[in-house]
């Protein structure tokens, strides 16, 4: 599993010691340091699964300090706001790539695990938390739907970016989300950015039938 999704993981046992929000009392400071200490213990060096994921970053520390409620609005905007500096747009302006390589990156969930090579085709693994087309019969549901992401938002170019950035970066749009950082973290290359973006955007695409 890629260093972002191992921190994610990380961060939701955190939250869950943590409570709602950062109280800095000695007893929390305490869990969070016992948490930690037992991750790190039962975590072992694997392949290309290296013990670097479990450190957090800032975003990911900030989100892990709360669990069954949002972060307060001053945080989420901190958040967000930090996070859409790390967007960059496509080096040559074009946000599409090619929709049918997106669908294989979408439905594929190899990649940084530590029984994969670092030559190992890396995969967005969409399908585990999003529907993608009606044609699906199995999908996870942690995600919104994107069926008929285009069809109902337009095909135009301000919509193209939101996709692309949301795809590069989610926490620039929602503060803490699940949502792995494809872009920001370097998950994904950038053509393939782009071909997962064309299987959002394209109206061939089946998620816009």
């Amino acid at each position: 599993m890629h260093k972002t999704l191992i921190a994610a993981a990380c961060a939701a046992v955190l939250a869950g010691c943590a409570g709602t929000g950062p109280s800095g009392s000695a007893s929390d400071a305490a869990v969070r340091a016992k948490a930690v200490e037992t991750m790190k213990t039962s975590f072992k060096e694997r392949g290309i699964a290296k013990l670097d994921r479990l450190d957090q970053d800032e975003t990911q520390s900030v989100c892990s300090q709360y669990s069954t409620a949002a972060p307060p609005k001053e945080v989420a905007e901190r958040i967000e706001k930090a996070n859409m500096a790390l967007v960059k747009p496509p080096s040559d302006g074009k946000y599409l790539g090619d929709w049918k390589r997106g669908e294989q990156i979408a439905q594929r969930g190899t990649g940084f695990q530590y029984s994969d090579t670092r030559e190992t085709p890396v995969g967005g693994n969409c399908y585990a938390c999003h529907e993608l087309s009606k044609a699906e019969i199995s999908y996870g549901t942690i995600g919104p739907s994107l069926h008929n992401f285009a069809k109902i938002r337009g095909y135009g170019p301000d919509i193209q970016k939101y996709a692309w950035g949301k795809v590069y970066n989610a926490h620039a749009y929602t503060a803490c989300s699940f949502m792995p950082r494809f872009g920001a973290q370097g998950i994904l290359s950038e053509q393939q950015l782009k071909d997962v973006v064309a299987l959002l955007m394209d109206p061939e695409s089946p998620v816009n039938k």
